[in-house]
């Protein structure tokens, strides 16, 4: 099983950067490759290209994982799954534009679903990220010009609980890099894609599947499948175990940026001026949640590491802890006795500091058989009664000396002689 180790927001935000490239260059693609495919067909097989490739370059990782493992990869990869397809629907019959700003306000969505869901606090930091991101989205996608298309309010609704099941994607998968014993993040992320293509490819089968039918259209499909999907994917999951859930979707919400880019790169367009105020925004939207994603990690590292050291200080503790020996332990055995001559001052016996209350033998077993002893040495010459330890045994043989000096008394009748 893969585990992330140590914090590195600058390794994740770039492989985030990448992410949001790599989907933003997919984005024409798909659009135009749309036209001559079925939406489902092109899912299914977009995705299951995906996951058989990555399958292909390690194919033990599905081996021995945990239930919980592919219970995730399952949600996680229907949850996506369903907001591509309904992004792809509903492409037919809104503005690339528009579309692509829909798709970007889960930027807004995720901080309010994380505030809603977890009670996360969204730091002013964290907000000005997520308004500089929107603003530069809206200069970007809109202020651009909107092609002479129609828009549909259903598709519009559609893409944007797409949008929806994106942040809520990007809050689980935040979710289950703090889980302990390790993020599986290669095995989980051929499981989403497995399970995307699975999803489709139900829904595809119905009316048959349908593949490229040009070299182009396969070209387009390669790299919709290794660099969008698969490469894009695993970078996302490694890269969302160093950045936070909200730095993470404002990092990823760049791809009007870089669709703009593409276009002025390899379309030759023209560079505008709406382009350079969107790309400012994009970019100092991009630095702060750098600033937050550095911050936020430097605590739950330094959160970890006072976990870490307050159980190491418990185990020496522990390991420290003296124990304390009982010392009234209960000896085994028959009852000790002493000479009789230690008998003559009861105040110097030996048997004299254990004769205190709580000193005695705590059996009623011991005790009924020390009353028999001294009862049966009243008849023995001199002290012979007075060799008890207890002090029970010392007041009983009192009782009985005095029984026999005075017969007047009420004890006469308890302690005669036969």
């Amino acid at each position: 099983m893969a585990v992330v180790a140590a914090p590195r927001p600058l390794t994740g935000a770039v492989l985030l950067l990448f992410v949001s490239a790599a989907w933003g260059s997919a984005f024409p693609l798909m659009k135009d490759l749309i036209h001559r495919l079925p939406v489902e067909d092109l899912l299914a097989e977009r995705y299951l290209l995906a996951g058989v490739t990555l399958l292909v370059l390690k194919p033990g990782c599905l081996r021995g994982l945990a239930r919980h493992t592919w219970r995730n990869g399952a949600i996680l990869g229907v949850m996506f799954g369903v907001g591509q397809a309904a992004q792809a629907v509903a492409l037919h019959s809104l503005p690339s534009s528009v579309s692509g700003f829909a798709v970007g306000c889960s930027v807004v969505i995720t901080p309010i679903l994380a505030l809603i869901l977890h009670r996360t606090k969204v730091q002013r930091q964290i907000w000005a990220g997520v308004v500089l991101a929107l603003a530069g989205m809206t200069v970007l996608t809109l202020l651009r010009g909107v092609e002479q298309h129609e828009v549909s309010l259903l598709a519009l609704g559609l893409t944007l609980s797409a949008a929806a099941l994106y942040s809520g994607h990007t809050l689980l998968l935040a979710h289950l890099t703090k889980k302990a014993g390790g993020f599986p993040w290669y095995p989980l992320t051929v499981l989403q894609l497995l399970t995307i293509g699975l999803l489709t490819g139900t829904v595809a089968v119905r009316d048959g599947i349908s593949v490229p039918a040009s070299g182009p259209d396969w070209l387009i499909m390669a790299h919709l499948s290794v660099v969008s999907c698969a490469l894009g994917f695993l970078a996302r999951a490694y890269g969302q175990a160093h950045v936070p859930a909200v730095p993470s979707q404002i990092l990823m919400s760049t791809q009007p940026l870089w669709v703009a880019a593409i276009a002025v790169i390899w379309f030759h367009e023209e560079l505008t001026g709406s382009m350079v105020v969107g790309g400012a925004m994009m970019a100092g939207a991009t630095l702060l949640a750098l600033q937050t994603g550095n911050a936020a990690q430097g605590k739950e590292h330094r959160r970890r590491d006072l976990l870490a050291i307050r159980g190491r200080a418990g185990m020496v503790l522990a390991d420290l802890k003296i124990k304390r020996e009982d010392p009234l332990r209960l000896e085994g055995g028959p009852a000790p006795y002493i000479a009789k001559s230690a008998c003559a001052n009861t105040a110097v016996c030996p048997w004299h500091t254990r004769s205190l209350k709580g000193g005695g033998e705590p059996s009623l077993e011991r005790l009924i058989a020390r009353a028999t002893i001294i009862v049966q040495a009243k008849s023995l010459p001199g002290l012979g009664c007075c060799r008890s330890v207890t002090l029970l045994g010392r007041c009983l043989c009192d009782l009985m000396e005095q029984s026999g000096e005075v017969h007047t008394t009420a004890l006469h009748r308890w302690f005669r002689s036969e």
